[in-house]
């Protein structure tokens, strides 16, 4: 009879222990499939986002730390500069300048930008080793290759866009344009 109670108590026992293990087993798939899984492009298509960017002129009331943008609306808006500690001025700030401005409100500074692109220094025609485009007033885009062709660009929540491809303006100067997205950085020269 004790023979009879060991094997019992023993086929309880590992009865038990194979439950558990299915238990934790599936518990751990269940959670797995509950965890997201990594999306391939993280770039979300800048057709379904809704553009945040305010496009105007950068007015007299311009200084160091301060933006003064008359938007194409008419409307005047302020916005805090810091040029310090904000690697996202591209272009400058010059008076009558055509800018795109990405910026949020705080309570206490009103609103401040955080990414500022001077178009009117991004116009123009760029060239690299392998690439040569003129970015035109409108939204027009011309690639040069063995007959040009006509694409459109254009700035979408403080990134540009030209054709599908969307990039960051990692550097803009008066005969300097670095462009980046997660293949690199593309530098390009100003043909004059």
């Amino acid at each position: 009879m004790k023979l009879r109670n060991m094997k019992r108590n023993s086929f309880f026992v590992v009865l038990c222990a194979v439950l558990a293990m299915i238990f934790v087993g599936c518990k751990d798939k269940r959670a797995a499939s509950l965890v997201e899984k990594p999306v391939a492009d993280s770039i979300v298509p800048v057709e379904t986002v809704a553009d945040t960017t305010v496009y105007g002129v950068c007015g007299e009331g311009t200084s160091m730390h301060s933006l003064e943008l008359v938007t194409t609306d008419g409307d005047t808006i302020y916005y805090q500069v810091n040029v310090e500690e904000d690697a996202h001025l591209r272009g400058g700030m010059m008076v009558g300048d055509r800018l795109a401005v990405v910026g949020y409100s705080s309570g206490d500074e009103g609103m401040v930008a955080q990414g500022v692109i001077n178009l009117t220094t991004l116009l123009g025609k760029w060239s690299s080793i392998d690439r040569n485009f003129e970015i035109q007033d409108g939204g027009a885009l011309i690639t040069e290759a063995k007959e040009p062709q006509v694409a459109e660009w254009k700035i979408c929540n403080g990134l540009l866009v030209l054709r599908t491809d969307t990039f960051s303006v990692y550097e803009l100067g008066p005969d300097s344009l670095c462009l980046e997205n997660k293949n690199g950085i593309y530098a390009y020269k100003r043909v004059k």
